[in-house]
């Protein structure tokens, strides 16, 4: 287990959004012109010369990263490559509850033709949900997990949401809080374990946030068990607002394992609907969203810090 893991500071804006980015930010539905998919792209540009404008203003470009899909933003893919920043690829269709790969049998091919530093999927896995459902994600999870780790430069990069199942939200009478607080935790342990022992090695788990510094320990617990000792951790902001993500990145940057965050929509989402609006500039878009991604560098790193 000594080869699996990244455990460098990682401080990822990730804008892979596609059908939700469609339908959102856009209102469209269906599939695009090839005008509206421009369109799109036009605006991931905007984003993406946000993350550009904070590491000129001084966000270490060692630990700074970007995550975006082919889909609209190959341009994007292309020159951070030759800029030399960390780069992160989805791997994963849009908008489905089960995990299946975007470009089904041609999965490798789009991950060499852009070889990011990192290639991530977004899995929804309740290990008490439906035990047929968490054997299918985990037997192509662990052939992207084989694939990545014997024939690939790029890593993996895993993005673990549990949504609640309805029989352990009526056990709460309903109370999505307090699933968050005190059954998510202890599912998300459990949903790691499960797929590392279905030989699914992740070298970066990407974590929903958590409240409580102890969660966040038996998180790191659970990603490093077995010979896993250099295996990360980044926090994910799940488009909360400013505060909450404040809350969550200063709580697990005091934990060992913690390695940084994933944080998107808090960061360009405001910036970017003001923009197309025409509420804003182009150039205050950029500026704004530079700020907010460099607030949350400097909020982790105090934390880590302290």
């Amino acid at each position: 287990m000594t080869t699996v893991g990244f455990d460098r500071p990682l401080y990822v804006l990730p804008f892979d959004h596609r059908g939700s980015f469609q339908a959102k930010m856009f209102g469209w539905k269906g599939a695009l012109s090839p005008e509206q998919t421009a369109q799109i792209a036009v605006a991931k540009q905007v984003i993406y010369d946000g993350f550009r404008a904070a590491v000129a203003s001084g966000v270490p470009k060692d630990r700074a990263g970007i995550l975006v899909d082919e889909q609209f933003g190959r341009a994007i893919l292309r020159d951070a490559a030759a800029q030399g920043y960390t780069l992160a690829c989805p791997a994963e269709k849009s908008g489905q509850d089960e995990f299946d790969f975007e470009y089904a049998e041609d999965f490798a091919q789009h991950i060499e033709a852009f070889q990011p530093t990192f290639c991530k999927v977004l899995v929804r896995y309740n290990p008490e949900g439906d035990p047929a459902l968490n054997r299918r994600q985990a037997a192509r999870l662990r052939r992207l997990s084989e694939y990545l780790h014997d024939k690939s430069r790029s890593r993996f990069m895993f993005e673990l949401l549990v949504p609640a199942e309805k029989a352990q939200l009526d056990r709460l009478h309903g109370d999505t809080e307090a699933y968050d607080a005190d059954l998510r935790p202890r599912l998300m342990v459990q949903a790691i374990e499960q797929l590392q022992d279905s030989a699914v090695e992740p070298d970066v788990w990407k974590i929903e946030g958590l409240d409580r510094r102890e969660d966040c320990q038996r998180i790191v617990a659970a990603a490093r068990r077995g010979g896993r000792t250099q295996v990360g951790c980044i926090i994910l902001g799940r488009g909360e607002d400013d505060k909450k993500v404040r809350e969550w990145l200063a709580t697990a940057a005091g934990v060992p394992g913690f390695i940084g965050f994933a944080v998107g929509r808090t960061d360009f989402w405001e910036p970017l609907i003001a923009w197309r609006a025409e509420k804003t500039t182009r150039e205050d878009a950029v500026a704004e969203i530079a700020r907010r991604y460099r607030q949350f560098v400097d909020i982790f790193e105090r934390g880590q810090a302290a």
